[in-house]
């Protein structure tokens, strides 16, 4: 479905189509626990920097990952020890983000300036189902404009971004009234 808001058009449509658009490279809003995301396949360079370009977000401060399972971000994470693995698993699925040790190679467009990657196993059926869909890991990033509140309906994601995404998928956000909590998997320091 397009949807106009002035001169602008947005495509809204299903988790499927999200997926599709995610592994040939595209940009989707997307809910997650808290607000809309805005995410892409976490290796296409092109389709993060189109994300930070939007966003008016600074490559160093990175971004977060976020999967239906934890086997999807192994190819960027260093080996962790069983104790730490534990922890995180523990804790999820849910708003639990982790700072990891990043395999060396991942792009800086998704690292930042930091030796962690943030990740989550989301516990919110479409952010999940997406995931599944697309068969991967998904940049995670609020659907903002920095420095301005996240959006949290697909109407306020039409009215920011407009035909910026390639498509808006049409479900509701969770019920999480704050962003996730964030923690070095390595000290246990709580950051956010």
């Amino acid at each position: 479905m397009s949807v106009s808001s002035g001169s602008r058009k947005a495509i809204v449509g299903s988790i499927e189509q999200g997926a599709e658009i995610i592994c040939s490279g595209g940009v989707v809003a997307y809910p997650t626990e808290s607000c809309f995301g805005l995410g892409c396949d976490p290796d296409n360079d092109a389709a993060i920097q189109r994300i930070l370009n939007m966003k008016k977000r600074e490559r160093s401060k990175g971004l977060i990952l976020i999967a239906d399972k934890f086997d999807r971000f192994t190819s960027y994470l260093e080996d962790l020890p069983d104790d730490i693995m534990q922890k995180m698993v523990d804790s999820w699925p849910g708003p639990n983000t982790w700072l990891c040790p990043v395999n060396e190679g991942v792009s800086e467009w998704l690292r930042g300036d930091y030796s962690t990657l943030a990740i989550r196993v989301t516990a919110h059926a479409p952010a999940k189902e997406l995931s599944m869909n697309a068969d991967r890991a998904i940049v995670s990033t609020s659907a903002n404009v920095a420095t301005k509140p996240a959006l949290t309906t697909v109407n306020e994601v039409i009215e920011t971004f407009g035909e910026l995404v390639d498509l808006i998928v049409d479900h509701s956000i969770g019920h999480d009234l704050k962003p996730s909590t964030i923690r070095d998997a390595v000290t246990g320091e709580v950051l956010r």
